[in-house]
């Protein structure tokens, strides 16, 4: 089969690799529809997570057709169109009784923090992704969902983590009735996460970034407010002076990658003497108001970061932080899919086939041709 192959940072490629095989009863092979690059791709594309090994394929968000089934999968069967969402969870463990979904202990047993997740490196328990035309499902029993009828790919295909994480990222924050939320970041899931926090019943919603062509997008789609970070001279004061007293929430839809900060970008990004450039978290927390939410989905590395952690004990801030537990949202996701609240598609900018991968890679990471979110799809599709 085809399937992108990792060759080391900024180096992707396609590759001929061996047909994925059942090897516990409760897994699947899923011929693969649709898969997207996601921003966190990006973390491992530029070679910001440790023990991304090459040789790997990526590849966290993907949907397919089920080809063949474990002797203890009753629930799916040849033919079936799924979503697979990018948390590999077993649904037993301690943690994921309690739906902490992406904290699974049985999926990444040798790590403390992250469960399993597909294509992101052995710290996430080194499983293969779907950047492929096939990939093997562990958990099948559990993790997968029946893609209904009425719904396109495209929007099933974001369902397994981009429209989870944003979502869950204006969750976290605890928005209530007419609250001011700002959200650092407008790539996929900071869009999300602002276009979600009206559903939530923010009163305002604020979106930084630097890229003038996603300014626009969000200023369109999330409907938000929008300002480059680059123009408005120290975020904080800016921030702080355009709600008064500072926001009731801030989310960081960033992570490693952010720009926005010398000091940080040679030390985290160029040294990684942190995991990364966490300059949105520092503004996160020094713009939210004494007692608000700050609510982090921006993937770091497993390393420290150097956050101004005084400020957030004398100003009472809440934080709350996780990988978004897929399989808890979809439900409530799928019926405002359904009544036409959110329509995921709307952010793909390119479509590309999985032959075309390298080029897909460098078109999102350059931020080229307009680029939010690129989907491949395999030629079997």
């Amino acid at each position: 089969m085809l399937a992108m192959d990792y060759r080391g940072p900024r180096r992707v490629r396609i590759e001929e690799k061996p047909m994925p095989t059942i090897q516990h009863p409760r897994d699947a092979i899923v011929r693969v529809t649709r898969s997207c690059i996601c921003g966190s791709d990006l973390h491992l594309y530029h070679g910001m997570v440790p023990d991304t090994r090459v040789g790997m394929t990526f590849g966290h968000e993907f949907c397919g057709v089920v080809e063949e089934v474990g002797s203890a999968v009753e629930n799916l069967k040849k033919g079936d169109h799924v979503l697979v969402p990018f948390n590999i969870a077993c649904g037993q463990c301690h943690f994921c009784k309690q739906g902490l979904f992406g904290n699974c202990h049985e999926s990444n047993p040798g790590a403390t923090a992250v469960g399993g997740i597909f294509g992101y490196s052995h710290t996430a328990g080194g499983y293969d992704g779907g950047q492929a035309e096939y990939v093997r499902v562990p958990y099948a029993d559990f993790g997968p969902t029946l893609i209904p009828d009425w719904m396109d790919p495209d929007d099933a295909v974001l369902l397994t983590d981009v429209v989870p994480t944003g979502y869950q990222a204006a969750e976290m924050g605890g928005i209530q009735k007419g609250d001011t939320v700002v959200v650092f970041g407008a790539g996929p899931v900071g869009l999300l996460a602002a276009r979600s926090a009206w559903l939530f019943g923010a009163g305002r919603v604020i979106v930084i970034d630097h890229h003038e062509y996603r300014l626009d997008f969000a200023r369109r789609w999330c409907p938000a407010e929008v300002y480059d970070f680059r123009e408005i001279g120290d975020p904080v004061v800016f921030l702080k002076k355009a709600t008064d007293i500072g926001a009731d929430v801030c989310i960081d839809a960033v992570g490693a990658d952010a720009s926005g900060n010398a000091w940080h970008t040679i030390f985290g990004k160029k040294l990684k003497l942190e995991a990364g450039n966490a300059v949105p978290l520092h503004w996160a927390i020094n713009s939210v108001k004494k007692g608000g939410v700050v609510s982090i989905v921006g993937v770091y590395g497993p390393t420290g970061n150097m956050i101004p952690i005084g400020n957030v004990v004398n100003k009472g801030i809440t934080i709350r932080a996780n990988q978004a537990a897929v399989k808890r949202h979809l439900p409530k996701l799928i019926e405002h899919v359904k009544a036409g609240r959110i329509k995921p598609s709307e952010i793909i900018t390119h479509r590309l086939p999985l032959e075309e991968v390298a080029e897909a890679y460098h078109l999102f990471s350059s931020k080229l041709d307009g680029c939010i979110k690129p989907v491949l799809i395999p030629s079997a599709a």
